[in-house]
């Protein structure tokens, strides 16, 4: 079904919240692959493939796109974002749903998945605000022409099997607001240019092959929503951690190490918080108790050591605390039983003396 176009009023209420082609082989082997599903050989050989053209730092790929001189296009930034766009279609292998299939001809906003607006800067234009290949299963990888869509303010491709690393020419995506790459195969480390974009609001890189540290800049980015859970990154949370003013921020599955810094306490905004399944050792925080918005705290299966601190009862609006499988001691106090909101309190699997404490 296509996508029609939308006004910018709609796209501001939206963005808070949320080929058929032939390869050959280096022994001169072709092949073809269509819409259906990749077999588990074709997909090994894509996977190496992309990894491999994109073994650096700076190993942009573009698809040389050539466009046809009959084509008509409204404006300068919708042929841009024809260019861009044809050229990501040569990037697909497989796309089993055909969400692609009419990506056709100078009419780029009516393309599935594509969402235009009238530009920010001069109203009289349309432009590509939006782009949403959400759940499309989708293989294959991003190249170096998606930086063309400099009017991007939405970016979700989110449960595809992209590959590869993400473009450094991304930098040019200057309004871009939501960046959702969660549930792919991007692979590498953490995509730098993300710091990059001035207006980036929500990034999430959940479930993918990222790996190695993550930058300490990345916490003093005005963002609202930080998800780099279940990736292979590898790091110390950094002492500027609590200078991140994220609503919401999720960095399971990972393998942080050393210590939860006493910086979080300057985390205001800050409503939910998951550190579970890491390798932190250190003293539990007594600065929970200063995050008065806080409604969710998850640092189970980790190595925590030391008591639960008498302070955790200021944390007034708590609904969730679980600090299950840790290497906790002592007396659990009166002051967690005693938060009002509190439902649920899981901490199993510690080393607690007696039943919580209740005044």
């Amino acid at each position: 079904m296509k996508k029609k176009t939308f006004s910018p009023n709609l796209l501001l209420l939206f963005i808070p919240f949320f080929f058929q082609t032939t390869f050959s082989f280096s022994n001169s082997e072709s092949f073809t692959i269509n819409h259906g599903s990749l077999t588990h050989s074709e997909l090994s050989y894509i996977t190496q493939r992309q990894l491999l053209y994109y073994k650096d730092e700076f190993g942009d790929r573009g698809e040389n796109v050539t466009v046809d001189p009959s084509l008509v296009f409204e404006n300068n930034r919708i042929r841009n974002a024809y260019v861009a766009l044809q050229a990501w279609k040569l990037a697909i292998f497989s796309d089993p749903h055909n969400l692609t299939l009419d990506w056709v001809g100078s009419d780029v906003c009516n393309y599935t998945g594509v969402f235009c607006a009238p530009a920010l800067d001069n109203h009289q234009i349309r432009t590509v605000a939006g782009i949403d290949l959400n759940h499309g299963d989708i293989a294959g990888y991003l190249p170096e022409e998606l930086g063309l869509l400099t009017d991007l303010a939405l970016f979700h491709i989110n449960s595809n099997r992209f590959c590869g690393t993400v473009p450094r020419k991304f930098e040019k995506l200057v309004i871009l607001f939501e960046l959702d790459l969660s549930n792919n195969r991007f692979a590498g480390k953490f995509p730098a240019v993300v710091l990059r974009l001035p207006k980036l609001k929500f990034l999430d890189l959940r479930f993918n092959e990222f790996e190695g540290t993550v930058p300490k800049e990345l916490f003093d980015k005005d963002l609202d929503a930080i998800f780099i859970n279940d990736n292979r990154f590898v790091f110390d949370i950094p002492d500027n951690f609590g200078n991140s003013p994220v609503s919401v921020i999720v960095l399971a599955n990972n393998r942080f190490h050393g210590c939860v810094p006493s910086s979080l306490g300057n985390m205001s905004n800050l409503n939910e918080i998951l550190l579970l399944n890491n390798a932190l050792r250190s003293c539990f925080p007594p600065e929970i108790g200063l995050l008065k918005n806080l409604t969710v705290f998850d640092v189970s299966f980790n190595q925590l050591l030391g008591p639960l601190p008498e302070a955790i009862g200021g944390a007034v609006s708590l609904e969730q605390l679980n600090v299950a499988h840790n290497l906790l001691s002592g007396a659990i106090p009166a002051s967690v039983c005693n938060l009002p909101n509190l439902q649920n309190f899981t901490y199993s699997y510690n080393f607690f003396t007696g039943e919580p404490a209740t005044d």
